[in-house]
């Protein structure tokens, strides 16, 4: 993966250009910002998983609006990358009911099975270890998504065998 470092380098493709032109397309043109969430899921998936201060500075440019605008977005949302991730992004709910259930063991299992810290990718690149605020399945947790994927009902046996599945692809 390169890394960007400068708007002028950053390109996104024809195909992910048709898609933020669609989604532009569904505001009124002085509404443009309107579509800057899908637009960042569209830059995250496009740039190798992560938002770098380039890929917002041309979103900015494409929804006509201040950078400081994008990077309030970017930075609020936890389903937003800000630096390079491993190839897998763990996220571990951590509100209340997850919490009650055993995240805590979860998140400390996860940090001493992948040796990082939550915020940190694993040393082979393979993993980032996040927390976040609820994932809407509180009857199931401790869980974690990955992706579209929820693993539910959690706890060290399963984590490890998910891991270890996980190292398979």
């Amino acid at each position: 993966m390169n890394e960007i470092t400068t708007q002028a380098e950053v390109q996104f493709s024809e195909e992910a250009m048709a898609e933020i032109r669609r989604y532009i397309s569904h505001y009124p043109p002085d509404r443009k910002k309107s579509a800057l969430l899908p637009i960042l899921h569209i830059a995250q998936a496009e740039f190798g998983g992560w938002v770098s201060p380039a890929v917002q500075d041309k979103v900015a440019e494409i929804l006509e609006i201040q950078p400081i605008e994008v990077y309030e977005v970017a930075t609020f949302y936890t389903m937003f990358n800000l630096k390079p991730v491993g190839k897998h992004v763990l996220e571990v709910c951590r509100t209340g009911p997850c919490m009650l259930r055993g995240a805590d063991q979860l998140i400390e299992h996860l940090e001493n099975r992948l040796s990082c810290h939550v915020g940190e990718n694993s040393a082979d690149g393979m993993f980032t270890l996040k927390t976040v605020e609820c994932l809407a399945a509180c009857g199931f947790g401790p869980m974690l998504q990955i992706r579209e994927k929820y693993y539910e009902n959690l706890d060290p046996e399963k984590i490890d065998q998910l891991l270890d599945d996980l190292r398979k692809q």
